[in-house]
C-alpha cells in the first residue's frame, strides 16, 4: 500500500531502459516513484490518483510529451509539468516553458546530481502551488458564504454571519422557529427574511405582538370572533390565524401571552385547527409559525410564564440575535446605512460622521440594541445642519431620549390634533358669535382620530395601530377608557 502522505514522481517514457535508470537514481528521494510506457497509461494513472510531479518523455509515439502534458494540466492543475528532451527539441521545449505549459526540463543524458536537484526544485514547487490553489480556494469558499448585508439586515460581523446561515437553513423547511434575543436587535426582521424564503413566501406574513395587546382581547387577535361573541363584536371579524393561512405567522414576545391561552394555542399549532370566539365551528389552516421573545425561555418556564409543553412545540429550530455591542464594527455600517435612509427622507445632505462621533457610537453600549441606534441617528439627522454628525449631536439625543418621559399621547394623535385644532382657531377668527357649546375637546378629537382609523381598517386594531403610527396598546387602553366611562 502506498504511502498518501508522501509525494508522488510519475515518469513517463517508452523505452523501459530509460525509465529503469531514472527509478533507480531516484530511489533515495522522499517520495513514491512511479513509471507509465505510455502517455495513455499515464493518464489512467493520474485519473485514479493526482501526481505531485510529472516528467515526460517529449517523443513518444500515439501521444507525445507536449500533448499527455496538456491533458494534465486540465486534469491536475496543481501537478507539475516536466519534460525529459534531447537537444534537437530545445527551440520548441522553451516555447512551451514561456507559455506557462511546462516548468522545465531534462536532458538527455541526464546528470544525475542535476536531476535530483530538479526533482526536489520542482516537489518545493508543488508544495507552494498547492497552498496558493488551497489559499485561494479557501478566500472563494469565505466570499461566498460571508455577506456584509442579507434580507434586511445590515453587518458582516462573525456572529451575524452565523444568524444569516441559520436562516438560509431553516427557512426551507416548514418546521417552526423560534427566535430569541434582546429588546430592538432585530427578531421581526429575522422572521419575515424566514419568511422571504419560504416555500410559504408567497403566502401572507402576519405578524402579532403579544405584549401589545390585553390578555382579554388577545384569543380574539389571533382566532377571530363572530358578531355578537363579546360587547363591542358588531360584525365578523378574522384573526391572526385566518389572515396567515397559506403563509407565516409571527408571534412576538410570546412569553407576555396569558398561560391560559398558551394551552389553546397549543392545540391549534398541533392540529391546524380553531374556532373563532363565539362560534362552534372549527376551521382547518395551513400556517409556517414563527415565534420570538426577549426573555429567556428556561426562565419564563420556570416562573411559569411560557408553557413548557408549548416552547418544546415552537421551537424546533433555534435562532438567537446578538445584542448589538455583541456584533464589532457592525455598529458604524448599521450608523452610516441610517444616517444615508434618514438623509433622504429628511431632504439632507450629510457626509458622515465626525471621528469623535464615531468614537462614541462605538463606545456606546446600546441597551435599546438595534432600534435605539435608529432612533438616536434618526433624531440627529434632524437636528444636525451637517456636513458631519458631531459628538456633540449624538450625546445630546443619547441624553435627551435617557431622561425623555413619555407624552401623554402619542406623538402621531398630538400632531394630528394640534392640526385640527389649528383649523379650527383659523375658522374661529371669521366667525366671532361662533358658540363656545360647538368646540371640540382635545379627547374628543383623540376618540374621532382613533375610531375613523379602526373603522378605515375594518376593525384591525393592530393595523389601525400602524396607521396613525402608534402602538396597539394604547389603541386598547383608550378603547377600554371609553368602555368603562363612556362619555354623557
Amino acid at each position: 500500500m502506498q504511502n498518501l502522505n508522501k509525494s508522488r514522481i510519475l515518469f513517463v517514457d517508452d523505452e523501459p531502459e530509460i525509465l529503469r535508470s531514472l527509478e533507480r537514481i531516484t530511489k533515495k528521494l522522499d517520495a513514491v516513484i512511479l513509471t507509465a510506457p505510455s502517455g495513455q497509461d499515464a493518464l489512467d494513472i493520474i485519473n485514479e490518483c493526482p501526481v505531485d510531479v510529472i516528467v515526460s518523455d517529449f517523443n513518444m509515439p500515439n501521444m507525445d510529451g507536449n500533448e499527455l502534458l496538456e491533458q494534465v494540466a486540465k486534469i491536475s492543475p496543481e501537478t507539475v509539468r516536466m519534460v525529459l528532451t534531447g537537444h534537437g527539441d530545445m527551440e520548441m521545449i522553451v516555447d512551451l516553458i514561456n507559455n506557462g505549459h511546462i516548468w522545465g526540463f531534462l536532458k538527455k543524458p541526464w546528470d544525475n546530481f542535476e536531476l535530483i536537484i530538479k526533482l526536489k526544485q520542482a516537489l518545493q514547487l508543488q508544495q507552494v502551488l498547492a497552498e496558493r490553489t488551497l489559499m485561494r480556494r479557501t478566500i472563494d469558499q469565505y466570499q461566498k458564504y460571508h455577506k456584509s448585508s442579507f434580507e434586511g439586515f445590515i453587518g458582516d460581523s462573525v456572529a451575524m454571519q452565523f444568524v444569516y446561515s441559520c436562516i438560509e437553513q431553516s427557512a426551507p423547511s416548514n418546521a417552526s422557529v423560534f427566535i430569541t434575543g434582546p429588546s430592538g436587535a432585530g427578531k421581526e426582521v429575522a422572521a419575515q427574511a424566514i419568511h422571504r424564503l419560504s416555500k410559504k413566501k408567497n403566502g401572507p406574513f402576519i405578524a402579532l405582538n403579544c405584549a401589545a395587546i390585553p390578555s382579554e382581547l388577545m384569543e380574539s387577535e389571533i382566532f377571530g370572533h363572530i358578531k355578537g361573541a363579546f360587547s363591542g363584536a358588531v360584525s365578523n371579524r378574522d384573526g391572526a390565524a385566518s389572515l396567515a393561512n397559506g403563509g407565516s405567522l409571527f408571534l412576538d414576545e410570546i412569553g407576555e401571552m396569558d398561560i391560559g391561552l398558551q394551552a389553546k394555542l397549543l392545540r391549534f399549532i398541533q392540529t391546524g385547527c380553531f374556532q373563532k370566539v363565539g362560534s362552534g365551528k372549527e376551521e382547518k389552516v395551513d400556517i409556517r409559525f414563527i415565534s420570538a421573545t426577549n426573555r429567556e425561555p428556561q426562565i419564563a418556564i420556570a416562573e411559569h410564564k411560557l408553557r413548557e409543553d408549548l416552547f418544546y412545540r415552537l421551537n424546533v429550530i433555534s435562532i438567537d440575535l446578538p445584542a448589538l455591542n455583541e456584533r464589532d464594527n457592525d455598529i458604524l455600517k448599521l450608523a452610516e446605512h441610517f444616517l444615508s435612509h434618514f438623509s433622504d427622507i429628511e431632504g439632507k445632505v450629510f457626509a458622515g460622521f465626525s471621528s469623535g462621533a464615531e468614537a462614541l457610537i462605538k463606545s456606546y453600549s446600546w441597551p435599546g440594541n438595534v432600534r435605539q441606534l435608529q432612533n438616536i441617528i434618526h433624531s440627529s439627522t434632524v437636528m444636525s445642519e451637517g456636513p458631519l454628525i458631531s459628538e456633540k449631536i449624538i450625546a445630546q439625543q443619547l441624553g435627551r431620549q435617557s431622561i425623555q418621559a413619555e407624552p401623554v399621547f402619542d406623538t402621531k394623535i398630538q400632531s394630528d390634533i394640534a392640526a385640527i385644532n389649528r383649523n379650527n382657531q383659523t375658522t374661529n377668527t371669521h366667525q366671532v358669535n361662533h358658540s363656545t357649546s360647538s368646540i371640540i375637546t382635545l379627547a374628543e378629537v383623540e376618540k374621532q382620530a382613533i375610531e375613523q382609523a379602526i373603522d378605515s381598517c375594518q376593525d384591525n386594531i393592530v393595523k389601525a395601530a400602524s396607521e396613525l403610527g402608534v402602538s396597539p396598546s394604547t389603541l386598547y387602553r383608550k378603547i377600554q377608557q371609553w368602555q368603562t366611562s363612556p362619555a354623557e
